[in-house]
């Protein structure tokens, strides 16, 4: 039976380390593609001469053009740009700017994977991920279970490892989710969260419980304040984590941005939500039983997406 075969566009350090994570657990071929010449192929290069040490046999290709991409199962979509200060006049670009500025390479990207890879799933990863997903979904004409954003099992993973580390616990114990937008507007929920199937609330003063969901809602900046640019390392497992529930039709439960459609009493827009990931990419959107207060943060949170997702112009 032919392998699986995974595109990753951008091969910066979430799509060189996304290409990584599906190359080490074996899920399928890796095609990294990026505009700068002799990137990808040089990061493909060195993966692929890590695979006798440990011992993955996968395919990995490195390329600047599509036609290396041809029938890929997913695409996993990091092009684009950060928010980075202009080295002249000092000033961040607006976000109208940014997300314009994305808008065009996403679209672009989009465009050349659906030419090559027309039965493919997108996971979109490039920010403003949420608005992204709106791009990606427009220009691919794919029907929207086809078009996922990952950002939840990014958050959810942040908040899991705080409260992890607060209890002096096992990660594999922590089990809660966050739902909303990617950005300080997400919405974990600590009245699902529990340390094997102990609620969370039994464990852990308020103020500690309330300081780790800030924690989780500002966890990419804190990473960009300590070294200066985006994280990776967590960003990229998510990837993968949604990648291999896509291959290997697992069904898995986990966040994603997904198009709802009047789940949660919204209609047409991306927002994080808990979703079954399977062969055919979304196969159901898990609607939770949200008291006023969770139903008035997923507002704020659905509203902040909306707000970007006009500057678009569909």
């Amino acid at each position: 039976m032919a392998r699986s075969k995974v595109t990753v566009v951008g091969a910066g350090n979430v799509g060189a380390t996304t290409a990584h994570w599906i190359a080490s657990r074996e899920l399928a071929d890796v095609v990294l593609v990026d505009v700068v010449e002799g990137l990808p192929q040089g990061k493909a290069l060195d993966l692929l001469e890590a695979s006798p040490v440990y011992k993955f046999d996968v395919k990995i290709t490195g390329a600047n053009s599509y036609e290396a991409t041809a029938d890929s199962d997913v695409v996993v979509i990091t092009a684009g740009v950060p928010r980075k200060k202009d080295p002249v006049t000092g000033k961040f670009p607006s976000r109208d700017e940014l997300v314009k500025t994305n808008q065009k390479i996403v679209g672009d990207v989009t465009r050349q994977v659906v030419k090559y890879s027309p039965n493919s799933i997108l996971i979109i990863v490039s920010n403003p991920l949420d608005a992204m997903c709106h791009v990606a979904l427009q220009e691919s004409g794919f029907p929207s279970n086809r078009v996922i954003g990952q950002a939840g099992a990014l958050d959810t993973a942040r908040y899991k490892t705080f409260i992890a580390q607060e209890l002096g616990v096992s990660v594999k114990d922590v089990h809660g989710i966050v739902l909303g937008g990617h950005g300080d507007t997400m919405v974990p929920l600590p009245r699902h969260t529990s340390v094997a199937g102990i609620p969370v609330r039994e464990l852990m003063a308020e103020d500690k419980l309330q300081a780790i969901i800030q924690r989780t809602r500002n966890g990419g900046g804190e990473i960009v304040s300590l070294i200066g640019v985006s994280a990776w390392y967590a960003p990229a497992a998510g990837s993968a984590e949604m990648v291999e529930a896509i291959i290997r039709d697992q069904k898995r439960v986990i966040p994603s941005a997904v198009l709802l459609k009047g789940e949660y009493g919204y209609n047409d827009l991306y927002i994080g939500v808990p979703a079954v990931l399977g062969a055919t990419g979304v196969e159901k959107v898990i609607e939770m039983d949200l008291n006023d207060e969770e139903k008035g943060m997923l507002g704020i949170s659905a509203k902040a997406v909306q707000d970007v997702v006009g500057i678009l112009g569909y």
